[in-house]
């Protein structure tokens, strides 16, 4: 069952690491219903969560999920080790690197980064 945590006074729906696997944007639209309804701005999926197709970037999953995140206005955080993920994709690599950059969905290891991060 996913929990509303508030960290730095920011609303965040934690998903458990136990749970649907999320294979495409229409996995998440129920997950950012449940977001929106609770007040969360931001979600964490724990990369256990996520169908492998999300780590080929060539299957676009990654891209329908990240833009469905966009277009609610809701923050995206894929929270896990995806380093496997990465040296098997340079594309990968790059696309969490790019994301890691900016506002919108961030790639991290643990509850640790996300608590430095939304502290600003």
């Amino acid at each position: 069952m996913s929990a509303l945590r508030t960290i730095h006074d920011v609303p965040v729906l934690m998903c458990p690491p136990e749970g649907e696997t999320i294979r495409d944007e229409r996995d998440v639209l129920d997950l950012i219903g449940d977001a929106s309804y609770q007040g969360a701005q931001w979600v964490v999926i724990p990369v256990e969560r996520l169908d492998g197709s999300f780590f080929a970037l060539h299957t676009r999953v990654a891209g329908e999920i990240v833009q469905k995140f966009a277009n609610y206005r809701m923050g995206l955080v894929v929270l896990g080790d995806v380093t496997r993920h990465m040296a098997a994709s340079p594309a990968l690599r790059d696309f969490v690197r790019e994301s890691n950059r900016g506002w919108q969905t961030w790639f991290l290891n643990d509850t640790e980064e996300l608590h430095d991060r939304l502290q600003g």
